[in-house]
């Protein structure tokens, strides 16, 4: 989604910052009087000595000596306060975005790279802080001095400024064109690091899938590729630049050697002092450093300013799934659910559900199965408001959820995956996930439950092991009762179980299977399962296929029938009865 490329949509990150700008523009003003004041007595010196007068030379050198010291302190409290705006923007810019990345639907997930939503929150994010930097602490300074000092040089001679400046409007031609370049070739080096960055999450992610294949000489050669293009990206930036460089400094020269020129034949016809004109080469002497940096700055700008689109690009997304204004909060739920003419589909014309109709009473058991792409995981997924459906409304407790707030939903519905998700941090935080603060009481009440006591205990630290990332230390069948420990300490009367065993041994399942038997007492519980042991003592089997409900009733009463369950029960146990 493309959004406007200006800096304009900083400003409301920028406007709270007013205190600290205020201070910093007054070291700015205090800088630029101080340069004026410094030019005006550099002028002076030039009678002394020719004079040879000691005396008022070291008076004059006193006094710039002072005035070097004010531009110094001045200088400090601007920088000081322009470093403070710019890092508190870059701060609240970044928060922001992550939270609306928190309320962004799960399908923007799914198709997202997670490197590349990290690259623009850190690097993208610190280059906006930067250019935000180098706006208030050197380009506006900067643009103040190249108005204030052409001021005093007119009064003093305007012929000689005429001079100085006639080859500004090419150097503004110049660097404005390149300028624009610069951000075009910026943009796309910037999209190439962050294809780079996804690609080290995919494969860091899942090196030992890598390294089980042979596929590392594979690997390494995509990421040479890759890299080579954000090579060229970059270099296309630089070389413009290296052009830029000499080219501007060759104007710069013709400016200085008609102001020599000029000069020398003013002095000659009588109409400029000696004095005069020292005091104006000191002046365009200070020139000369500001128009270097509002070059430099200028092409930062436009290449920080690829950062600024990428950023609010994601600003720009729009969640799908959103509260209603006055959406009111959930209270405690028993745990009745109702899917009433549900229909819905990820893609236009091509419905995952269709006109589901179920009523599940509190405390009932569940089981949703039938072959890979049947619409199981998008049925309890519409449950937590995952999704909303096109058609049809879901009730918990007779209240409509997309009337209530996500906030008061969401905790009342517990989640086991199959795959469970570990941060880094604690075994009791992560069991704790989702709060502040904790009582250690509760979470080991919780593990003990879950089956997990007894390993964790084990653990070097026992609740304070740390947990490397994504839970690399652990077990599949340690992860998965972590998972159910937090569902235990959630204490949510409606549970989804999805496939939270498949992926186990059978020791690793049974324990698993009776931590999560204690779990779904006196819940409504949702099982997705495609091993059929774990869904025979449910209250009822729904059998779902291409979105439909087309089989519904007990094990008995599924096997009685002779069709789509029976089939998979013969399929799966008949070497086994």
């Amino acid at each position: 989604m493309k959004t406007r490329s200006n800096y304009w949509q900083l400003l409301p990150y920028i406007r709270p910052q007013w205190q600290n700008l205020v201070k910093g523009f007054v070291g700015i003003l205090g800088y630029v009087l101080a340069t004026l004041t410094l030019i005006h007595f550099a002028g002076k010196l030039a009678i002394p000595f020719g004079q040879g007068n000691v005396v008022a030379i070291a008076q004059l050198a006193g006094i710039l000596a002072g005035v070097f010291l004010a531009r110094g302190f001045f200088q400090s409290v601007q920088d000081i306060y322009m470093a403070k705006a710019a890092l508190r923007v870059a701060f609240e810019l970044r928060n922001q975005v992550y939270a609306h990345l928190q309320r962004l639907n799960l399908s923007y997930f799914e198709t997202a790279k997670a490197g590349d939503l990290s690259y623009r929150l850190t690097e993208d994010i610190d280059r906006v802080g930067e250019v935000v930097h180098k706006l208030f602490h050197d380009f506006i300074p900067c643009v103040l001095q190249l108005l204030a000092i052409p001021i005093y040089m007119i009064c003093l001679n305007w012929q000689l400024t005429l001079a100085t400046v006639i080859v500004a409007p090419l150097m503004g031609i110049l660097i404005g064109w390149c300028g624009e370049r610069l951000r075009q070739f910026s943009l796309k080096s910037q999209n190439r690091v962050s294809d780079l960055s996804a690609i080290l999450t995919e494969v860091f992610s899942g090196i030992r899938l890598v390294q089980a294949f042979g596929a590392e000489n594979y690997e390494i050669a995509r990421f040479s590729r890759e890299a080579e293009r954000t090579l060229k990206a970059k270099y296309s930036a630089e070389r413009l630049k290296a052009i830029q460089i000499p080219v501007i400094g060759f104007l710069e020269a013709v400016g200085a050697l008609s102001l020599l020129f000029v000069g020398a034949w003013q002095i000659s016809q009588r109409h400029l002092t000696v004095v005069e004109f020292f005091s104006y080469l000191a002046a365009a002497g200070l020139l000369i450093d500001p128009v270097g940096h509002v070059s430099s700055n200028y092409n930062e700008f436009k290449q920080g300013e690829a950062s600024v689109d990428r950023v609010f690009e994601l600003l720009a997304i729009q969640p799908t799934v959103v509260e209603k204004p006055d959406a009111m909060t959930l209270p405690p739920v028993y745990g009745k659910v109702e899917y009433r003419h549900i229909s819905f589909a990820y893609k236009p014309g091509e419905p995952v559900l269709q006109d589901i109709n179920l009523l599940v009473l509190p405390g009932e058991a569940i089981a949703l199965v039938g072959a890979s792409g049947a619409g199981k995981t998008t049925f309890v997924n519409l449950l937590p408001r995952f999704y909303d459906p096109e058609v049809g409304q879901i009730f918990i407790d007779g209240v409509d959820i997309r009337d209530v707030t996500l906030h008061s939903l969401r905790p009342q519905i517990g989640i086991v995956p199959q795959e469970t998700t570990m941060f880094s941090g604690m075994i009791a935080q992560n069991i704790a996930f989702g709060q502040d603060s904790f009582d250690m009481e509760s979470v080991q009440k919780a593990a003990k439950i879950a089956n997990a006591h007894q390993f964790i205990m084990r653990l070097p630290d026992g609740y304070h092991t740390w947990v490397g990332e994504r839970g690399v230390n652990l077990s599949g069948g340690q992860r998965q009762r972590i998972a159910i420990a937090r569902a235990v300490l959630l204490d949510p009367k409606i549970l989804i179980l999805d496939e939270a065993t498949s992926a186990l041994d059978s020791e690793s399942e049974a324990l698993v299977q009776e931590a999560l038997e204690r779990l779904m007492q006196n819940r409504t519980v949702f099982i997705i399962a495609h091993r059929l042991s774990t869904v025979r003592r449910c209250d009822r089997i729904l059998v779902l296929e291409k979105g439909q409900i087309v089989e519904s009733g007990t094990h008995q009463e599924l096997l009685a029938l002779e069709r789509r369950y029976a089939g998979f029960y013969a399929q799966q146990f008949t070497n086994y009865s």
